[in-house]
């Protein structure tokens, strides 16, 4: 085995390794506190699948350790592969996958998400990562400049969705609480999921389209949502980059249509693994083009349009899943060659987490959105 290759695979390893034993040991903290850190609503679902969660954990523990070793066979000093194998142990001392709840008293009203954000970032993890290996749009490294910050992003944006979640339902239910149990409510729901679905997937996103482009033209709005445009590199996981007061405001516009027609939950839930994915998704760092689907659905090269901070490309496609309503109002753009660089145009937020979420408050002069 030739050296660069021998090297390249060990430091894959040693990533892999350290991702997955990271994800073990907070996996762990699910299984000893569900009552602090699972997601309340979930915790009948995983109590009747309870032995496919434990195999999963113990696969989990289990490629962690293998791979860490295979890292450092391959090369020393690994330190990642180190930190993995590190993390496989302690995973293992905490109880593996035997490991029983321990008793902290009464259940709390609100949970961490903990575990949404485990089982989210480990199947977005082993979907994306090497598919943007393998396809990728642009050379660039899987730890590449920020995936620290996008990561802290990622954890709160999805550990805390019961909080953001319920932050973002406030405003519907607070304006138009008279709307619950209406008649047509209950025609709504009736409705066949797979049609109930795409209601949602139209009202959510003619809805968001409006939000969305208000958070590019209002510029006290504007340095809110700068904070998503920061990233200079996509990737599958700069998509999580966002502020929260961004994030709660448009899902509390996605949610009146939902809460006001009444859909089944059923198809509600349908609508949020696909927004979840799909989210992802566009963000990708992945050369397809979709040539029979660009038109009817965003994708990875339709929403990196969105991202540019190249000038033809400025204030273009808000939608979030319909290039429909960019098409009808004016906004859509998407030509025969791919973005050249990515970011904002006449500053840069700061790149640490702390600082973005400080930064739309900062005092300045006039600001406009871009400048």
């Amino acid at each position: 085995m030739k050296a660069t290759t021998r090297a390249a695979i060990a430091r894959r390893a040693g990533l892999v390794s350290g991702f997955l034993g990271m994800l073990c040991v907070l996996g762990e903290l699910c299984f000893l506190l569900p009552d602090l850190l699972v997601t309340r609503d979930a915790l009948p679902m995983y109590a009747a699948n309870i032995g496919i969660f434990r195999g999963l954990l113990q696969a989990s523990i289990l490629s962690t350790l293998a791979l860490g070793a295979l890292g450092v066979a391959l090369e020393r000093p690994n330190r990642r592969a180190l930190l993995g194998i590190a993390l496989g142990v302690v995973a293992l001392l905490m109880g593996g996958a035997e490991a029983e709840p321990l008793d902290i008293g009464a259940p709390r009203a609100f949970s961490a998400g903990l575990d949404y954000f485990v089982l989210e970032l480990l199947v977005l993890g082993l979907v994306f990562m090497p598919i943007e290996a393998l396809f990728p749009l642009r050379p660039q490294r899987v730890l590449r400049e920020g995936w620290q910050t996008d990561l802290k992003h990622f954890f709160v944006s999805h550990a805390g969705v019961q909080l953001l979640s319920f932050a973002g339902m406030i405003p519907a239910q607070v304006l138009f609480a008279w709307a619950v149990q209406l008649d047509f409510q209950q025609a709504v729901a009736a409705q066949p999921v797979w049609l109930q679905f795409i209601e949602m997937v139209v009202l959510a996103d003619f809805t968001t389209y409006w939000v969305h482009r208000a958070f590019h033209q209002v510029p006290s709005l504007w340095h809110f949502h700068a904070i998503h445009h920061s990233s200079q590199e996509m990737d599958w996981l700069a998509g999580s980059r966002i502020h929260p007061f961004d994030a709660v405001v448009t899902r509390a516009a996605a949610f009146i249509p939902v809460f006001v027609l009444g859909f089944s939950p059923a198809a509600l839930y349908a609508y949020l693994v696909f927004v979840s994915f799909h989210a992802v998704f566009v963000h990708a760092n992945l050369r397809w083009r979709f040539p029979f689907l660009r038109w009817l659905l965003s994708t990875p090269e339709y929403h990196h349009w969105h991202h540019t901070s190249d000038d033809e490309g400025l204030d273009k496609n808000f939608a979030q899943f319909l290039p429909l309503w960019d098409v009808v109002f004016g906004t859509a753009h998407q030509p025969a060659h791919w973005p050249k660089k990515y970011g904002t145009v006449n500053f840069q937020p700061p790149g640490d987490y702390l600082g973005q979420l400080a930064y739309p408050f900062r005092r300045r002069g006039k600001a406009t959105p871009y400048g």
